[in-house]
C-alpha cells in the first residue's frame, strides 16, 4: 500500500496523476475505424527514441510507440478543401489516439474535412523525434492532396499534443512542413517552470531543464509573422494545464498580426474534454465549426 501511495505521489509531482487524461470506463466506446493506416517510415526512421519495450494499445491510448502511423478518415462526400493532422495528448509519455483523435473523425468528416490522426513516437530523452514525425506526416499528406481533394492542411493538438502542434507551427524547414492553420485544444504551450505542465516538460526536456532550454521549446516565444492562424480552446478551471498557456500563444499571435486567430475560453470543463459531454460541448463545437467553414475564404 505504501508503494502505491509513493507511486501516486511521484506521478502527481509531474502532473501525471490519474486525472492527467480522460479515464477509461469498464467498457470502452466503439471508436470509428479509419479508411486507411499509413506507416510513416516504412524503410526506417532517420532517428530513434531508444524505446525497446513492445508497443501496447490499451484500447483508448497507446504507449511505447516506435512505429508511427497516420490513421486517415475520409469524408463520404467531396472534401471542402481542408485537411487536418491530429496530434493527440498524453504528456509525451502516451498517445491518447482514440479519445482525442479517432473520436472527432465523424464530426470533421461531416464538414467535408479530411482527418488524419498521428500516432507519433514519444521522445524518451530524444526530443527531436516527435517533431520529425509531424514533419513527415505533413509530407505524406501533401503528396495525397490531389487524391483526397484538399488544398489547405492544418494541424490539431490536444494537451501535450497541443505543444507538438504549436511547435510544428513555429518550426518547419519549408512550405510543405508548414501547417496552414492550427486547432489547439487545452494546449501545453510554454515550458516556463511556473506555467507549464510539469509532466510534459519532464518527458520532453528531462530533469531540471535550463531556462534557456525551456525558452527554446516555449511555442509562444517562437511565434513570428509567418506563423499560421490558430483557434485555441481552453477552460478557466483547467487544473492540469493552466489557461495562461493558451492566452500566451494567442497574445503572441496578436502581437505578430496573425489575422483570423481566435481563442475560446470556457469557464468550466477542466481538461481532456474533446470526447465527453459537458455543459459547453455544443458551444465549443459550434464556435470551431464556424471558424473552420470560413477558413477557406480566409486562406485563399
Amino acid at each position: 500500500m505504501k508503494k502505491a501511495f509513493l507511486a501516486a505521489g511521484v506521478l502527481a509531482l509531474f502532473g501525471l496523476s490519474l486525472f492527467a487524461q480522460p479515464q477509461r470506463t469498464t467498457k470502452l466506446p466503439e471508436y470509428p475505424k479509419p479508411d486507411l493506416v499509413v506507416e510513416l517510415w516504412p524503410d526506417g526512421a532517420p532517428n530513434s527514441n531508444g524505446i525497446t519495450k513492445e508497443e501496447y494499445d490499451y484500447g483508448d491510448h497507446v504507449t511505447n510507440v516506435t512505429k508511427p502511423t497516420l490513421s486517415i478518415f475520409l469524408p463520404d462526400g467531396p472534401c471542402n478543401g481542408l485537411a487536418i493532422i491530429s496530434c493527440p495528448g498524453g504528456g509525451y509519455v502516451d498517445v491518447w489516439d482514440k479519445t482525442e483523435g479517432f473520436s472527432l473523425a465523424p464530426w470533421y468528416n461531416e464538414m467535408g474535412i479530411v482527418y488524419a490522426v498521428l500516432k507519433y513516437r514519444l521522445p524518451n530523452g530524444h526530443r527531436e523525434v516527435p517533431i520529425s514525425d509531424v514533419h513527415k506526416a505533413f509530407r505524406i499528406m501533401r503528396e495525397r492532396a490531389a487524391e483526397y481533394g484538399f488544398k489547405w492542411l492544418g494541424v490539431q493538438g490536444n494537451s501535450a499534443g497541443g505543444h507538438l502542434a504549436a511547435w510544428s507551427s513555429t518550426d518547419y524547414s519549408d512550405r510543405v512542413e508548414r501547417p496552414d492553420f492550427s486547432v489547439l485544444f487545452y494546449p501545453v504551450i510554454t515550458m516556463d517552470h511556473s506555467l507549464t505542465h510539469r509532466g510534459s516538460q519532464h518527458y520532453l526536456l528531462g530533469n531540471n531543464p535550463s531556462e534557456a532550454l525551456c525558452a527554446q521549446y516555449s511555442a509562444e516565444k517562437r511565434v513570428n509573422a509567418d506563423t499560421p492562424p490558430a483557434f485555441l480552446m481552453h477552460c478557466t478551471d483547467d487544473g492540469l494545464v493552466p489557461v495562461s498557456n493558451s492566452i500566451k500563444y494567442y497574445e503572441a499571435l496578436v502581437k505578430n498580426n496573425i489575422k483570423y486567430s481566435s481563442m475560446y475560453i470556457m469557464p468550466v470543463g477542466g481538461h481532456g474534454w474533446t470526447d465527453r459531454q459537458f455543459e459547453y460541448r455544443d458551444a465549443w463545437m459550434t464556435a470551431l465549426k464556424t471558424w473552420l467553414l470560413e477558413l477557406p475564404n480566409v486562406l485563399k
